[in-house]
């Protein structure tokens, strides 16, 4: 039995299941990328920095994410979601004057595929990403964020959220 969708709808493949992944808002991006989401420049700080830095930082920013890069190299290592550190704060599982390391979200970096996020990705990929569609996604898993990176993944560009997508999605016409 052949499936009817919506047309406009962008139809891409989906790693979950058999079934496509269906973008909601595609007849608004009209071909914008994450560049069009205009995200603001990562703010990267090291493992050693303390926590308190991190909470001052992205307070002045108003930044939910924070990337954390080694020091020498400038590789990602992880990030820091605020919400979550100041839970950790409040529970007193951290101390403002510990170290970004005792509690970041450090990346898996073997035998494990990312998907790249950059300002060229269209925004059906991103939302696909956000989703847990997206090819490289852990099978359902959503995500909040994307580290947004050159196509070498060398340099941390930016950080796109689900809320700036959808603040995007409320400015466009549809």
């Amino acid at each position: 039995m052949a499936q009817t969708i919506k047309s406009g709808a962008h139809v891409g493949p989906s790693p979950l299941s058999g079934q496509p992944f269906i973008s909601k808002w595609s007849s608004r991006y009209r071909g914008a990328i994450v560049q069009d989401l205009e995200p603001p420049a990562a703010l990267s700080l090291n493992p050693s920095d303390p926590i308190s830095l991190a909470l001052l930082s992205a307070f002045e920013r108003d930044y939910t994410h924070l990337t954390i890069v080694d020091g020498a190299t400038r590789a990602l290592l992880g990030y820091i979601a605020i919400p979550a550190l100041q839970a950790q704060l409040d529970a007193g599982a951290v101390r403002p004057d510990d170290p970004l390391s005792k509690a970041m979200v450090r990346f898996q970096r073997r035998g494990k595929k990312y998907t790249v996020i950059t300002m060229a990705t269209p925004l059906e990929e991103l939302e696909a990403f956000f989703e847990g569609s997206a090819e490289g996604s852990i099978a359902g898993q959503k995500q909040d964020f994307a580290v947004v990176t050159d196509e070498s993944r060398r340099f941390v560009l930016g950080v796109a959220t689900r809320a700036d997508l959808e603040e995007f999605v409320k400015r466009r016409p549809a």
